[in-house]
């Protein structure tokens, strides 16, 4: 039985060719087995089976901290199942991130029918979904959530129109003016 690190021609191995062959193991399982050197090193240090093997999580390719964010704006994050707050997270182990700052900051998991409201970001605005700092959220109930939003609405839309009247009014003063103006010359 060959020794790791032992090497031979193609041809004392069976083999077509002129390369050399050392013994390795795998460095994913330690299978050991006979390698092609490429300039003095192993041309492969992982056997097929680990080498083709798919990869998830920390070990993937494409890891990027368990973090991601969706279209709509919002940042999801990767929990592990021994995690305290695991019960908050969907079917994939992902949770919102927001929902999460929350419920840390309690120091509980937060109930389904609980919501976590972005203070500084209006209804359609998804620059600020990724804001998840403890000051600009507040947990609320879907009805207050929605009596809340439109509650803003409708104080804009009164300062939309108070704001418009008044330019009216001022358009108005000026064009008086400039007709009285015209009147005494």
């Amino acid at each position: 039985m060959p020794q790791i690190g032992d090497i031979r021609k193609a041809k004392e191995l069976g083999r077509s060719g002129f390369g050399l062959y050392v013994w390795h193991a795998c460095v994913g399982c330690g299978k050991e087995r006979w390698v092609l050197l490429t300039y003095r090193q192993p041309r492969y240090l992982k056997c097929r089976r680990c080498a083709f093997k798919p990869r998830s999580g920390e070990k993937a390719s494409n890891w990027k901290g368990g973090r991601r964010q969706r279209a709509d704006g919002y940042v999801m994050v990767l929990l592990s199942p021994d995690d305290f707050f695991y019960p908050m997270a969907h079917k994939i182990g992902y949770v919102l991130e927001h929902r999460l700052v929350m419920a840390k900051h309690l120091g509980r998991c937060l109930q389904s029918w609980e919501l976590v409201h972005h203070k500084g970001i209006r209804y359609f605005d998804i620059r600020n979904r990724s804001d998840n700092l403890i000051d600009n959220l507040e947990l609320t109930t879907n009805g207050s959530h929605s009596l809340e939003h439109s509650k803003g609405y409708r104080d804009g839309y009164q300062k939309g129109l108070t704001d418009g009247k008044d330019k009216q009014i001022q358009e108005l003063q000026e064009i008086i003016e400039k007709l009285q103006r015209r009147n005494k010359n």
